[in-house]
């Protein structure tokens, strides 16, 4: 008892140990989780904007490099801006980019100017329904720089080429109110047309495979919501964002860049800034009435040993009016709901192996508890089957004694005692069998021989073996053999063995009340043979375990009832062997009713 006590201690003490684990697993997988969903949500964050930087540094690369004074159109010299645009070219990735520049002077009567690339020269051009919708749109008191639903940049041109030179005076700290800037008069504005297919299909494909190839989808929106990109299905939730195709001040990132300012490689020229560096910057924002203002100074050092040049520029508009916006979404929904499953997988995996080493330990412990019972009765049966051995083999050595010493000398006596002997050594022999059956089945080396067969002559040959026992206990034997049955395909010895088990059965259980009913009938697909009688009967919970072999109900050991826990155990494997099954009804006190049930030929 002690150690069955310890043992299921040390079984739930085990079991304990694997449930802490486990709860220490989920809160390790959880902080891990957390420290994991900050790390993504910061990495994207910075992906995010730099893909809308490089966006942005490419298209304001194209838009601050052709910013050129009155004079190159005054004068029709277009050497500058010749350097300018081979500059261009020769830098960015996209040189397909631009498809068209065009100049629009301040005189309504005037034609547009395009440039021709093959000869490096602005040319009077007819003006198109795009062009005319495009000029509509902008005024010297109302332009933005980008008309994105036109992929359109506008650049304004000045006639003063100090202002040209973006020389603007620089707000005091001290001072509350920016000041005034007033601009010199305009001279015109020069347009460039982006190629949408360029953009679209590989600028916006090479940024998104560059800082996000696999795992996120990447959308591009306009203002209104509606997608100009996207690499998958349409974000629904943004993990990030940034401002796309922006011109404001704070996004002149190409100061920084030596490589974004043009310059050439002979002689230079006081409007191109051959080196540059930011030796300061500036950052003042505020916010009235919607709208945005700040300052943002730079200052550019000349390759020419030029004083320093500085530019200082007013941005205003309104806040989160940027043309595009770029959102990125990953493909689980979100990083949230990334690491969340990413979580959850692996703890389903830490609970998967927690209930197979719980799983594990029980069906040890069932299987020890299985095994202690089964050789609990084991050692049952062979204490059984030696007190039924030891009544018939006691009966024959006293017979054989009285016939050696001359008890018995009538031949009467004689005859009496050899029958006596014959009956208890057929008995004997019956046990013996039937413990040779049941390991010849048990371990599958049993052999049957199949053949065609009658059922009634099974029953038959059963009746005729159980008829000694029946004579002998008084048993009154009622049969219902139904003619025409189906043969079936069965061991004849063995399948009578079967029923002549049962009919014993009934004999050995039946409290006093000597019947036994024995009948066959068709059960459509199956024979049916079934064994019934008034005995004892079988209670619920032993119904489920009676066909286990060395079982026996409580209720018949305490009765001291011969047997041995096999018979049933040997029926269902006889029927189970011909692809049949037997069943049992039975209620306490009423009797029980035994069916084997075996498909026909």
């Amino acid at each position: 008892m002690r150690r069955s006590w310890f043992s299921v201690v040390v079984v739930a003490g085990v079991i304990g140990l694997l449930t802490l684990f486990l709860g220490l697993q989920y809160r390790w997988l959880s902080k891990v989780s957390e420290a994991e969903q900050e790390r993504m949500q910061k990495r994207v964050e910075a992906d995010t904007a730099r893909l809308a930087e490089d966006f942005n540094r490419e298209m304001q690369a194209a838009y601050y490099n052709f910013q050129s004074g009155a004079e190159t159109w005054k004068n029709s010299d277009w050497s500058e801006f010749n350097e300018r645009y081979d500059f261009w070219r020769e830098r960015t990735a996209y040189p397909e980019l631009i498809r068209g520049i065009y100049f629009f002077s301040n005189q309504a009567d005037s034609k547009p100017l395009r440039y021709e690339p093959a000869q490096r020269a602005f040319h009077p051009s007819d003006t198109t329904s795009e062009l005319n919708a495009l000029r509509s749109r902008f005024t010297a008191e109302n332009f933005t720089p980008v008309y994105e639903d036109a992929f359109a940049m506008v650049v304004p041109v000045y006639d003063n080429e100090n202002h040209f030179e973006r020389f603007m005076v620089l707000r005091s700290p001290e001072q509350i109110v920016p000041p005034v800037v007033k601009l010199s008069e305009q001279f015109g504005w020069l347009v460039v047309l982006l190629d949408e297919s360029v953009i679209k299909e590989r600028m916006f494909p090479d940024l998104s495979q560059k800082y996000f190839a696999g795992d996120y989808k990447v959308a591009v929106v306009d203002k209104s919501g509606q997608a100009v990109f996207a690499t998958k299905d349409a974000t629904t939730f943004a993990d990030a964002s940034a401002p796309m195709f922006n011109m404001s001040p704070d996004n002149l990132l190409f100061f920084a860049n030596r490589e974004a300012l043009p310059r050439t490689a002979g002689a230079h020229k006081r409007n191109l800034v051959i080196s540059e560096r930011v030796e300061s910057h500036e950052f003042i924002r505020g916010e009235k009435d919607g709208k945005t203002t700040g300052t943002f100074k730079v200052q550019v050092q000349p390759g020419n040993g030029s004083k320093p040049r500085t530019t200082v520029m007013a941005g205003s508009g309104e806040k989160g009016a940027e043309p595009w916006t770029l959102t990125v979404q990953h493909t689980a929904g979100s990083i949230e709901a990334f690491v969340n499953g990413e979580r959850n997988k692996s703890f389903m995996i830490g609970l998967g192996i927690y209930f197979l080493l719980v799983g594990g330990i029980l069906a040890i412990v069932l299987s020890a508890m299985r095994s202690k019972r089964f050789a609990q009765r084991q050692i049952d049966f062979v204490s059984s089957v030696s007190h039924e051995f030891r009544t018939p083999l006691a009966v024959i050595y006293s017979a054989g004694e009285n016939l050696a010493d001359g008890v018995a000398k009538e031949s009467s006596q004689v005859s009496r005692y050899g029958e006596l002997i014959k009956r208890e050594g057929r008995r004997l022999s019956g046990m013996v069998e039937q413990i040779l059956e049941f390991a010849g089945a048990d371990s599958g080396k049993r052999k049957y021989n199949l053949a065609k067969t009658n059922v009634t002559d099974v029953v038959k040959d059963a009746l005729s073996e159980c008829g000694p026992l029946i004579e002998s206990s008084g048993f009154s034997v009622e049969t219902d053999l139904q003619e025409g049955l189906p043969s079936i395909v069965a061991d004849r010895a063995a399948l009578a063995s079967a029923v002549q088990n049962l009919i014993a059965n009934s004999v050995k259980y039946s409290n006093g009340s000597k019947w036994v009913r024995v009948s066959t009938s068709n059960g459509g697909s199956s024979v049916k043979i079934c064994v019934e009688d008034r005995g004892i009967g079988i209670r619920t919970d032993d119904i489920r375990r009676v066909f286990e072999p060395f079982y026996r109900a409580k209720e018949v050991v305490d009765a001291q009832i011969s047997g041995n826990g096999l018979g049933l155990n040997l029926v269902k494997k006889i029927a189970e062997a011909h692809k049949g099954k037997v069943t049992v009804e039975s209620k306490p006190g009423k009797g029980s009713k035994f069916t084997i049930e075996l498909p026909q030929s």
